[in-house]
């Protein structure tokens, strides 16, 4: 499941030095890139849009619009190879990219041509997601998959022939598609998913993968299949088990903002495709107030930098250990103004009211998802 402001993965392959464990380098779109794209957004008049499903095809549960995308990554498909850069999102389940026979919704995004590859096998069921600016939408294909040396055959992917329900930040953005890290029953089509096709076929040892999210251009992350790398936290893994094996959901005893309870007996989705952390409206509102930020757009917040110094911990309780994210944590600067890496967002019931746990978090946590078991772990990221 996946909301706004999106988790773009760059992914440089490098071998681990255990080689049941496939690690991937990532980079960080700069803040300012990232602020602005949102203040652009903004002075236009624009609200994220989603689209929603719940584990059983109805209901609603919010997942991604990818507009301000932050972090991209590659995957190839076909034989030779094409390449394209694509989100790790472990909000969703599809791997999709853009078709050869996508209209002018695709930009100039890179295309899959079935055409070029000897190994396509067609399948040509449709493929459609509805946003709430429009649809996204294609047919499923099926080829061979690399995804930084661990190679899939025969995985079924979307290729999308319109892309209009993503708008100008799909148009213009970097990343050609989207690769979902979720469980397959929220796959728009009931497709088996990337990951669970490399642990079906054998290709990881152990069935798990982590995430390592670099602080800075400089400081790259990592994602690692198959394991975790130590080098990049310290002390124990603590596991959480799921809610449910649909999307990577999770019980939260709340948080708290300098005393103040907020969202008690809650659930929450951990998701490297949400940029930010998401909370009910109300409750973001009265913690935005409480530190001083100021809403520049429905559920979005502004604050000034010099305030950092005095601004209270974030606090939250998972399975009664409490993880505390710093000013430094939570807000990212721009110049003399900070964006509140918080907005507001309200999941209807049965399924909400729901938080998210997203790059914010993940930055400060090393965060290990944990197939097998049916558990998320955290440990505290040691950063260069």
């Amino acid at each position: 499941m996946s909301t706004y402001y999106f988790l773009l993965v760059a992914f440089v392959v490098a071998l681990s030095v255990n080689a049941a464990v496939h690690k991937f380098e990532l980079k960080k779109r700069n803040n300012h890139e990232f602020v602005q794209a949102i203040k652009d957004r903004a002075a236009r008049g624009q609200k994220p849009s989603y689209r929603f499903k719940s584990a059983d095809g109805t209901g609603s549960v919010v997942i991604n619009d990818y507009q301000n995308s932050q972090y991209y990554g590659e995957v190839s498909l076909g034989t030779p190879e094409q390449k394209f850069e694509v989100i790790y999102d472990t909000g969703s389940s599809d791997l999709w990219v853009a078709s050869s026979n996508c209209d002018s919704s695709c930009g100039r995004h890179k295309e899959y041509d079935s055409s070029g590859s000897s190994t396509y096998i067609k399948n040509g069921t449709s493929f459609d997601i509805m946003y709430g600016s429009g649809p996204v939408s294609g047919y499923q294909s099926i080829d061979t998959m690399n995804m930084g040396g661990l190679v899939v055959k025969e995985q079924e992917f979307a290729e999308v022939t319109d892309a209009s329900g993503l708008g100008l930040g799909y148009k213009l953005g970097k990343f050609d598609g989207i690769l979902g890290l979720a469980f397959p029953v929220l796959s728009v089509n009931g497709v088996p998913t990337a990951f669970e096709n490399v642990v079906n076929q054998g290709l990881v040892d152990t069935p798990e993968f982590a995430f390592y999210l670099g602080n800075s251009r400089s400081d790259r992350g990592e994602l690692s299949f198959g394991g975790t790398d130590p080098a990049h936290y310290t002390g124990d893994i603590t596991y959480v088990n799921l809610l449910s094996a649909t999307y990577w959901e999770i019980s939260l005893g709340g948080m708290k903002v300098d005393g103040v309870s907020y969202g008690e007996d809650s659930k929450a989705i951990v998701d490297s495709g949400t940029s930010l952390l998401t909370g009910p409206s109300d409750a973001v509102a009265a913690i935005a107030k409480q530190i001083g930020a100021k809403e520049f757009i429905a559920g979005e917040y502004m604050v000034s930098c010099d305030n950092a110094d005095s601004m209270p911990d974030f606090e939250f309780t998972i399975d009664g250990k409490v993880y505390t994210l710093s000013a430094s944590d939570y807000l990212i600067p721009d110049g003399d103004e900070c964006l509140l890496g918080m907005i507001g967002l309200d999941i209807p019931r049965p399924n909400g009211p729901l938080w998210i746990l997203g790059d914010v978090f993940m930055r400060k946590y090393y965060t290990v998802f944990d197939w097998g078991n049916k558990r998320v772990g955290f440990a505290l990221a040691t950063h260069n």
